[in-house]
């Protein structure tokens, strides 16, 4: 690092990261007294990393009394499973996996084309992992700072008996008390750090030193620039007629499917150089790096109604 980086890092203060730790850590012993079968869901991404080390705190290693759920659509980053698998079977947590594909064979899914992006297709799979497990809260790594939709979220957010999210219909949540009456095959869905930014996340992770999967930091990769986009070059996202592959030193700002997930250049190779990336960005995480959110203004907000988390 620098020695500007280092005097930056000096005058950042974390001491809120304390009052939103404490908030994570009550919702999540909130869901555990509310709810029969809650669950937490966990990608191996950066958020349901401190999520996880919040609920490490909460109920202390290895106790944590809900399982883990993971929604594979058999396109995510080696990087990020293996790491997720490894994580759990450290924690001696339970972990659930669904897959996309599974949808798939049962025709409960079904792509417009084999090149089709799966990952709309997850709130499926989601729903049917509710309806196998009968799960009546879902508890996620959203925040609202990274889009329109996920902004105007409670952090207890009800779902009807479909899975579909009502934005006129939501419940005031005053005081930190929280509504959770529920009709027979409702359920929630309960964001933790939904008060926290992506500055809050790297911070805490600094702070925490808590390990990530590599892609998250700089390394070089085959990429093309597609809309102001850089696009990994991948066996599912192979280069358009007269597109140019370069190699560039790029890192990850959140993870998901390959089909929809754009890295970012960087040469952050440390939480702490994050930290100071994310300073100067003016973009959000999803807006700068997720190809499924460019569809349309409401895109997001469209899917959750549908169902996604």
């Amino acid at each position: 690092m620098t020695a500007t980086t280092s005097t930056e890092l000096q005058t950042l203060s974390n001491a809120h990261l304390d009052a939103l730790e404490e908030e994570t850590i009550f919702i999540l012993r909130e869901v555990a007294a509310a709810f029969e079968r809650p669950t937490l869901l966990f990608s191996g991404g950066k958020d349901s990393l401190v999520m996880l080390k919040c609920a490490e705190k909460a109920f202390g290693a290895g106790r944590i009394p809900y399982p883990l759920l993971m929604i594979d659509t058999g396109h995510n980053f080696n990087e990020v499973t293996d790491f997720r698998d490894a994580r759990a079977q450290e924690l001696g947590a339970e972990l659930i996996v669904r897959n996309v594909e599974d949808s798939m064979k049962r025709g409960t899914v079904r792509l417009a084309h084999p090149g089709e992006s799966r990952n709309v297709h997850q709130s499926v799979t989601l729903l049917e992992a509710i309806e196998e497990f009968r799960f009546d809260a879902l508890i996620g790594g959203a925040r609202r700072d990274e889009e329109k939709a996920r902004a105007k979220e409670r952090i207890f957010s009800h779902r009807d008996s479909f899975g579909q999210w009502q934005p006129k219909a939501q419940r005031p949540e005053l005081w930190t008390l929280f509504n959770h009456k529920l009709q027979p095959g409702e359920h929630f869905r309960v964001f933790p750090i939904s008060n926290w930014t992506e500055l809050d996340v790297w911070q805490y992770i600094a702070r925490e030193r808590i390990a990530l999967p590599s892609i998250y930091y700089t390394h070089p990769r085959e990429v093309v620039d597609r809309r102001g986009l850089l696009v990994p070059v991948t066996e599912l996202t192979p280069p358009k007629d007269g597109e140019e592959v370069v190699v560039r030193e790029v890192r990850f700002r959140t993870v998901g499917d390959i089909t929809c997930t754009c890295p970012v250049e960087s040469t952050a190779a440390t939480p702490e150089q994050i930290v100071i990336e994310t300073l100067a960005a003016d973009v959000s995480e999803r807006g700068a790096t997720r190809m499924d959110d460019k569809t349309s203004e409401a895109s997001m907000e469209k899917r959750k109604k549908d169902g996604y988390f």
